[in-house]
């Protein structure tokens, strides 16, 4: 039985070399990202067995994904197609005054196109846990009625969804449309606090938000992230809190999947929300300081970190 499936898109992701600008750049570092694999990955690193399922172009790009996968230690299934493209993110990173800027090109993608009849279902009816992000149902209608496919196939299961919300795809008010058509199948919601606050149109601290959004919609627990501040989590009507920890920062761009992996790796190994909260925070700040948006980290780093923060280092 697999553990963890998580369905959606993967890009490949196009950084300008050293800290140079789009309009300079001579060379340019490709990596694999997508909320989706990012999470499982991180899910991985903890010992979850985890599969992503998509839909890719039978080209070197699309294969280049699924390698990366595999060499991050998951399974994969994925439809492959002669139509569409490979989804490409333009990122480049900024150090203060200079903001970064990121470009979604992902129109068109093959992955736009699956259907439910182009996934492995009886994987998610299997599944302890099905994951979808907010960022694939952006990419087209006919993947936001496959991921509602895919969601209601996890009867047996939990299902967790990332609100995700990529403002060069769609707009909050489209955001917010969508996935509320979703959200009475999802049964552990994340949402990083900025995205909270403008997708659900809340005002007030973290735990208020978190409750607020539980009570509305049904959510057996909600998780709110905020980036090296750390995380909390609404569960059963409690509040779980875990601080972040202090680190330099090589790359931020993977550590809110990271922590939505190492959370539900270790939900799956029966963890408490509080130990489960923890490992999310080891495994968002190992991948902190990495480059590229897909940890790394194994679970004895994991762990070591883990002990770090609960003797309060």
């Amino acid at each position: 039985m697999t553990e963890l499936v998580t369905f959606g898109d993967a890009a490949l992701r196009l950084s300008p070399a050293d800290g140079e600008r789009f309009e300079t750049a001579g060379d340019f570092r490709v990596r694999v990202s997508g909320t989706e694999s990012n999470v499982a990955a991180a899910a991985a690193s903890v010992g979850t067995d985890a599969r992503w399922l998509s839909k890719l172009p039978d080209t070197a790009l699309g294969h280049r994904v699924e390698r990366t996968l595999h060499e991050h230690g998951v399974e994969t299934e994925v439809a492959w197609s002669d139509e569409g493209r490979q989804s490409l993110v333009f990122d480049e990173r900024g150090a203060h005054p200079r903001e970064g800027r990121c470009y979604q090109d992902r129109a068109a993608c093959t992955a736009a196109t699956v259907t439910p009849g182009e996934l492995p279902m009886d994987r998610v009816q299997a599944a302890a846990v099905t994951f979808v992000g907010g960022e694939t149902l952006a990419l087209s209608g006919e993947i936001v009625e496959t991921a509602e496919a895919v969601m209601r196939a996890a009867d047996d299961g939990l299902v967790a969804m990332d609100v995700d919300y990529r403002p060069g795809l769609w707009s909050p008010d489209e955001a917010r449309e969508t996935l509320e058509r979703v959200f009475d199948a999802v049964d552990i919601l994340v949402a990083a606090e900025d995205e909270a606050e403008t997708l659900f149109d809340r005002t007030g601290n973290p735990r208020q938000i978190a409750h607020a959004i539980a009570s509305e919609h049904d959510f057996t627990t909600v998780v709110i992230t905020r980036s090296e501040r750390g995380v909390l989590a609404w569960h059963d009507s409690v509040i779980h809190e875990q601080d972040g920890m202090e680190t330099e920062a090589v790359d931020p761009t993977g550590q809110h999947a990271a922590l939505v992996g190492g959370f539900l790796g270790r939900v799956l190994d029966g963890a408490g929300v509080d130990e489960a909260l923890r490992y999310g925070v080891a495994s968002a700040t190992f991948c902190r300081t990495l480059p590229g948006p897909m940890t790394t980290a194994t679970r004895t780093e994991l762990d070591d970190l883990v002990e770090d923060l609960r003797s309060g280092r």
